[in-house]
């Protein structure tokens, strides 16, 4: 075998073919150093003399359906620069691995197409092997994210695992990219993310979140001049769950046993869009009984209806008008919810018009979070945390069905 099909075929520079052996189904490719290359794998220095050597095997790309290793005579020198014994580098492998580099970019090439089983499967190595090859990828090119140029970001919390485990996930609208997934929730959990943002110089003009105070509070320290918007679907849904409570609330106080048929069972199609009403289910009918006989849940619905359009207006003033007239009807309604609801919108005013100014959501953050679930389940969880937040990080690279 000629040296330069060892270099193309299988990433060799710098060595000789002796012999090739196939035992029990498996290529061997016995292969020797090129005196005249060796040389010190500290100071780089030719001038070495040998000192015995070390038998390795390395897996490499496979012939065919074959198995091929590479077995060398790993050469030790004394360096007279060094003064000392050192075995030389070997170009074509990682420190301490068995497998070679060009297999480990074949493994690679068919992560991004199967799951870690089926590679190893495939390649005849352990689960291992193939996670850890893919772990070592990822930490190279995630690991520390370009920020430099980015200008929207959206933050959100998502639940991982039973006990409350959650991680905070950083992802840049503009690209789709996961640029931090931190540990826990709260501003705590943001702390390695701010460091990384002020060392590259980032100019961030708006950040797209719920109304969460341990994000309002971060945010407004270490990005004093970015704008803050509020996500409309997380106010609608802040709504949602007022309403729910309140309709409960209603619930326990009627006396009445056709109200309480009524409202029972109410729940959910309270909280649907008017269009998504199913005729076949008679959804509309039970919908507009509800209504009919309470008239509070009759005025909290009607008003969460109205409070969809501060988001469809044709302009920032407009909006403003909006939610100062939505604001005085839910305190002149006289329901506590509604009153209560409206000061929380009036303290969060500046927030959500700057919709306006920046028409961004967490929304792209929600799927991408949809992606981390159905990942995590395929997975049947992560036992290596570091490595599951890694590939949240490549999750936007992942294609046939989030397995790479």
């Amino acid at each position: 075998m000629s040296t330069s099909l060892l270099y193309q075929a299988f990433g060799l520079r710098g060595y000789e073919h002796e012999a090739t052996r196939f035992k029990r189904g498996k290529v061997i490719l016995q292969v020797a150093h090129v005196d005249k290359d060796l040389r010190c794998s500290v100071c780089g220095s030719y001038a070495v003399v040998c000192r015995g050597r070390v038998p390795r095997v390395f897996r490499t790309v496979p012939i065919g359906r074959k198995e091929t290793w590479i077995s060398l005579q790993v050469q030790r020198v004394f360096c007279y620069r060094c003064e000392s014994i050192r075995q030389v580098s070997l170009g074509f492998a990682e420190p301490k691995v068995r497998y070679t580099r060009a297999f480990e970019r074949y493994a690679l090439d068919l992560s991004r197409r199967m799951t870690i089983l089926d590679v190893a499967q495939h390649l005849g190595v352990s689960w291992d092997t193939i996670k850890d090859i893919q772990k070592r990828y990822l930490k190279k090119r995630f690991t520390r994210p370009r920020l430099k140029g980015i200008k929207e970001i959206a933050i959100d919390e998502i639940s991982i695992g039973r006990g409350h485990r959650y991680l905070t996930v950083v992802l840049d609208l503009l690209t789709g990219a996961v640029l931090f997934v931190g540990d826990g929730k709260g501003a705590a959990a943001l702390g390695p993310f701010w460091r990384s943002l002020r060392s590259s110089g980032a100019r961030v003009r708006a950040v797209a979140m719920d109304m969460s105070p341990a994000f309002i509070e971060a945010v407004s320290r270490e990005l004093p001049r970015a704008k803050i918007v509020f996500d409309h679907f997380h106010v609608v849904k802040l709504f949602n769950d007022k309403l729910s409570d309140l309709r409960r609330d209603i619930y326990r106080e009627v006396t009445d046993k056709m109200q309480k048929k009524a409202l029972k069972g109410t729940r959910w199609i309270l909280l649907k869009n008017p269009e998504n009403l199913q005729p076949k289910h008679n959804e509309k009918q039970r919908l507009e009984e509800a209504l009919r006989i309470n008239k509070p849940l009759a005025t909290a619905y009607y008003m969460r209806e109205d409070l969809r359009c501060l988001w469809l207006l044709c302009s920032k003033a407009a909006a403003a008008r909006f939610l100062t007239d939505w604001c005085a009807r839910a305190e002149a309604s006289g329901v506590k919810m509604l009153i209560k609801f409206a000061h929380t919108l009036r303290t969060h005013r500046t927030g959500l018009l700057a919709y306006y100014d920046h028409p961004i959501s967490t929304g792209p953050l929600e799927g991408t979070n949809t992606k981390i679930r159905v990942m995590q389940r395929q997975a049947y969880g992560f036992r290596d945390t570091e490595f599951f937040k890694l590939k949240i990080m490549a999750l936007h690279l992942t294609k046939y069905a989030l397995v790479g």
